[in-house]
């Protein structure tokens, strides 16, 4: 009997070696037609973390009726995804109980066992111990993938800021003496003189909560963007956001005479390349007692506007515009260098495919 391709009708069906399974593949469109079964089999026989897969038996939402007749029943099959959260869309017939997916599909559901995985760690609830934690100090707890690699610079630069807030945080005297030869201010910079500043203003800190505070954003989002840039790029693209954002608090009031000290520069061009391609992730916000899991661009959002908010105030003991320039910095360095991060890192790629829904 000649089957045809429920794709686009043509009669070039033959068999095709599908990792370990004899299916049939369409010549013209690719598409490939599974037996009862053969899906199944076909998933556990491939490279993806799952040697027992059951997708035929826990599909996705359904989604009515299809455009597409059963290579082998003749009858209207019934459209689906794939599973809860990675919603590729396949056509199932409930009387053979076969199973069509188009080309493009074929990778991405190869690899849904891995996603399926992934997706139990990012939608976790929250639990009282993180409620609780974010109560106490007001901080955002991150629900991400693990990195593959131990984040050695991220380490680095918190030691290195820790140890050197602590050489001279505790005393007034020494503190001012560092700030005058170490901060940066941007009359001087214009000037032309204490150029060094440019950099070691990012390691340099005003009080205890103004180091915690920056040091914990520089945990959260360090580990998975040193992980994906791997080391040393990591940290150039570090110390490039904070030059990028002491120039925006320059240009911004080149005659001003304020000390200029902290990563908070930095860290937020971290935030931006965070935002472009972790968009799975989650960060938790807490509003008086209620606390949500918002996704990266919703968390930066806020962020972002409480800086804006805070530069229309005028307010002064933070370097508004040093946020912004950072941020900016981070975006554009992100969107530059997304293709080729993905490239070097499939699991982030699959992740950031629209097909992933991650619950928030």
């Amino acid at each position: 009997m000649t089957m045809k391709c429920p794709g686009c009708s043509s009669i070039q069906m033959k068999v095709y070696d599908f990792h370990g399974e004899e299916v049939d593949s369409c010549q013209a469109c690719g598409g490939i037609w599974f037996e009862n079964g053969e899906l199944n089999r076909a998933l556990s026989n491939a490279d993806n973390g799952d040697d027992c897969v059951r997708v035929e038996e826990t599909l996705g939402q359904h989604l009515g009726h299809s455009k597409r007749q059963c290579a082998h029943c003749d009858c209207t099959m019934e459209h689906y995804h794939l599973m809860d959260g990675y919603q590729i869309e396949l056509d199932v017939c409930h009387t053979c109980s076969g199973v069509w997916i188009d080309e493009h599909e074929r990778t991405k559901v190869v690899q849904s066992p891995k996603v399926k995985a992934l997706l139990a760690e990012l939608d976790a609830k929250i639990s009282t111990k993180t409620w609780l934690f974010q109560f106490l100090s007001q901080m955002p707890v991150e629900f991400n993938i693990k990195p593959k690699r131990q984040p050695s610079i991220t380490y680095l630069l918190l030691a290195l800021n820790i140890c050197i807030f602590a050489a001279y945080g505790f005393d007034f005297e020494m503190t001012d003496s560092v700030f005058d030869h170490f901060a940066m201010r941007a009359s001087d910079i214009v000037s032309g003189t204490h150029t060094w500043t440019l950099l070691s203003h990012m390691f340099l800190h005003g009080d205890l909560i103004h180091l915690a505070g920056n040091m914990y954003f520089l945990y959260v989002v360090g580990d998975n963007l040193e992980d994906s840039l791997g080391r040393l790029r990591f940290l150039g693209l570090y110390l490039l956001c904070g030059l990028a954002a002491a120039a925006a608090q320059i240009a911004a009031d080149p005659t001003s005479g304020i000390y200029m000290v902290g990563a908070s520069g930095a860290i937020a061009g971290l935030f931006g390349m965070y935002l472009l391609w972790f968009r799975h992730a989650s960060l938790t916000f807490m509003f008086v007692v209620y606390q949500k899991k918002l996704s990266p661009m919703a968390f930066f959002a806020i962020w972002l506007v409480f800086n804006i908010l805070g530069l229309m105030m005028a307010g002064e003991g933070v370097a508004y515009w040093a946020h912004i320039g950072g941020f900016v910095a981070g975006l554009i360095i992100g969107t530059l260098l997304k293709g080729k991060v993905m490239e070097s890192n499939p699991i982030l790629a699959m992740l950031n495919e629209p097909e992933v829904k991650v619950t928030r």
